[in-house]
């Protein structure tokens, strides 16, 4: 029977294989020709890895276990001990725990840069520094990265530009094409986008840093399961009407919540008002994204009563699904950070992030009235 599926199955073997010794040195003599274990390689995690890849105009990419683990090897991919790292003051907080906790064991130190003089990297950069980590969007502020002016600053000086894509997806910004040389998503959030998958992306501007990533991803063990690999390439295929549906709704919300008296603040860069919002147009093509942050009163009794009465909102540590939820940064990705390095940040007691689904505008509308009153 000729079987034709239209659809990529799932390839759910840990192992594949071979006739006989000759197609055993195909295997290594043809890379890409066949498969041998699913660590090395998977027909549904490849698969996942070229639509990213392709999106993003890279040269190549690796499908990895989570969004920690693309972060881990998009840094380790230029740096080993001894070598220096800067990073945008405004980051995930897994990747500034990442940075201070286990590579520091590695012998790689970081510096973290203020967001106000992130294109004055001169004096920040010794001997050995080797990269620059940002976000697109910065997390949970909202801040906005001209990414082209960055890459040019960070080549003039001899550094890589890493950029963690996952607020923004390539469907607003493609970091390569504005200059940066590695760009990362935590694709359990909009490439997924459905709350059931854990998985990150690694893209390469340049073949040999990519073959290197794929490298790094076999033998450190984080590559992709076929399951996960499968789920997320069928999240995929909706990214490109998801994301200006949750952009649509985010702005719409956005200006409703600076109408409301309880809310301190809205940091959302689709707003005219947002100090990088002509910058974000520019980048985003006219979207903006569906993750805010709001500044409630400063004290946790009123953020409480604000999740409590919230029946559309569920309070969960992550983002970025088609339902909507929301997040604590002090208290969840931002934690491990010190008083003095969350208050630098902004990060305080009344700030909670919004991740603004698909649902109907006007749903989400009157449950956050309700949950203000």
């Amino acid at each position: 029977m000729d079987i034709k599926p239209k659809i990529t199955p799932i390839y759910q073997s840990s192992v594949f294989k071979f006739e006989d010794l000759n197609e055993l040195e195909l295997y290594f003599g043809e890379p890409g020709s066949r498969y041998l274990y699913s660590r090395n390689g998977n027909p549904n995690s490849d698969e996942l890895a070229d639509a990213v890849n392709a999106l993003e105009g890279g040269a190549g990419a690796v499908a990895t276990g989570s969004g920690m683990a693309a972060i881990f090897v998009a840094l380790l991919v230029y740096c080993q001990a001894g070598d220096h790292v800067l990073c945008a003051a405004d980051i995930y907080g897994g990747s500034s725990s990442l940075l201070n906790n286990e590579l520091s064991r590695m012998g790689i130190s970081v510096t973290y840069v203020p967001f106000e003089q992130i294109y004055d990297l001169k004096q920040f950069v010794q001997p050995t520094t080797r990269l620059l980590l940002a976000e697109t969007m910065s997390n949970p502020l909202l801040r906005v990265a001209d990414l082209r002016r960055l890459a040019n600053e960070c080549h003039q000086l001899g550094l890589k530009l890493v950029v963690d894509n996952t607020f923004a997806t390539p469907i607003l910004t493609k970091p390569l094409t504005l200059g940066a040389d590695v760009v990362l998503h935590s694709v359990t959030k909009y490439i997924a986008g459905h709350s059931d998958v854990t998985a990150g992306v690694v893209v390469a501007a340049d073949l040999e840093v990519a073959a290197r990533l794929k490298q790094m991803g076999v033998l450190y063990g984080l590559t992709l399961s076929p399951m996960e690999s499968w789920l997320a390439v069928r999240g995929l295929k909706t990214l490109h009407l998801r994301m200006p549906a949750h952009s649509h709704n985010a702005l719409t919300v956005a200006k409703f919540l600076q109408q409301q008296p309880a809310v301190r603040a809205v940091y959302y860069a689709g707003l005219p008002d947002h100090p990088h919002h002509e910058l974000a147009r520019q980048q985003g093509g006219g979207l903006f994204g569906g993750m805010m942050s709001i500044l409630l009163a400063d004290d946790a009794e009123t953020v409480n009563r604000f999740m409590q009465r919230s029946q559309r909102f569920p309070f969960a540590p992550s983002l970025a699904g088609v339902d909507s939820s929301l997040s604590y940064p002090l208290g969840t990705s931002h934690r491990y950070l010190t008083p003095e390095q969350q208050t630098d940040l902004g990060i305080t007691v009344g700030l909670v992030r919004l991740s603004i689904g698909i649902e109907p505008v006007e749903v989400l509308r009157a449950d956050l009235e309700y949950a203000l009153e």
